[in-house]
């Protein structure tokens, strides 16, 4: 178990305000017009303009980080690059673990990029869920979820990241894990669950839950929690307890609609960023130990500008 590298990463994240980048998925399919079957942006890394639309992508996120006085968390393009759906793309193995290390290699240039010079920046690998988070046809067990996710998992954490972040992820079991297979690795690890319009997971579990059951199953490793692909009006009023001083990252939805909603658009739903903004200060003085900011669909440069500019001066409780 990586303790001490866990405790270490847990020490600098508590130094400082970071940001994160927004939906880098929607941006790429609404704003920038570009075909991403099955929702997979590491395809994109095998071809040359695909490399400058992504470094474009983020130089604008590592802009806002510089704005306004914060580090940056860059995450990997791997959300979609698990073995499960490597396969269902007709990758093998071996291709999918290439994969993931030149989606590594990738965000060590754009951390060597003119853009980046000076910026605090935690190389995060990302872990997607396996299946389809919003509507699964089988939640995974533990022991299910582990073997699934450990390849890939190993191979970011050789590649030689900071932390892995399990992300998206609709039921304790998948984190569970994913959170094991990153302490076999000795990586750190982060666990971002996803909640429906009520507050809870797609497996009945209040956040509050999740983290308690998620911790108790794997000994704590967990260094901290987060939620994402949710607007903030759909967990707001279940942020009470002492869970959570372990919730230090949020990545929200700019939309308030349900992720079935989301699914049937046609339309990408922007929301307003100045209101995220609001609603992402007020989330600061619900949660003491809330440090990384960033966004999930439908977001953008904009909302984390907003976000930053709002947060910044927002006093930690």
């Amino acid at each position: 178990m990586p303790m001490k590298k866990t405790r270490d990463l847990i020490a600098r994240a508590d130094r400082r305000l970071w940001l994160a980048d927004g939906g880098l998925e929607t941006t790429l399919i609404f704003h920038d017009g570009i075909d991403l079957p099955h929702f997979a942006a590491f395809p994109l890394l095998a071809r040359a303009e695909g490399r400058r639309t992504l470094a474009r992508y983020f130089e604008g996120y590592l802009a806002e980080a510089r704005r306004h006085g914060a580090g940056f968390v860059l995450d990997t393009a791997t959300w979609r690059s698990g073995s499960g759906w490597g396969a269902i793309m007709g990758l093998s193995p071996e291709e999918i673990d290439a994969a993931n290390r030149d989606a590594v290699a990738f965000a060590r240039e754009v951390m060597a990029a003119p853009a980046a010079a000076g910026l605090d920046i935690l190389l995060n690998g990302v872990v997607g869920p396996h299946g389809d988070a919003y509507a699964p046809d089988r939640l995974l067990d533990a022991h299910e979820a582990e073997a699934v996710h450990e390849r890939q998992v190993r191979v970011l954490a050789a590649a030689g990241v900071d932390l892995v972040t399990a992300t998206t992820i609709p039921n304790v079991a998948q984190g569970v894990g994913i959170a094991r297979a990153a302490a076999k690795a000795g990586v750190p690890v982060a666990v971002s669950f996803t909640v429906e319009t009520d507050g809870r997971l797609v497996d009945g579990r209040t956040p509050a839950e999740a983290v308690a059951e998620t911790d108790a199953q794997t000994q704590g490793q967990v260094a901290w929690y987060g939620i994402n692909c949710a607007h903030p009006d759909h967990f707001r009023d279940v942020l009470a307890g002492g869970w959570t001083d372990r919730l230090r990252m949020v990545r929200a939805n700019a939309s308030r609609k349900s992720h079935a909603e989301l699914d049937d658009s046609t339309e990408l739903d922007a929301g307003n960023p100045g209101e995220l903004a609001d609603d992402y200060a007020d989330l600061m003085r619900l949660l003491p130990a809330l440090r990384i900011l960033g966004g999930c669909c439908g977001t953008d440069t904009r909302h984390i500008g907003a976000i930053g500019h709002r947060c910044s001066t927002t006093a930690w409780a």
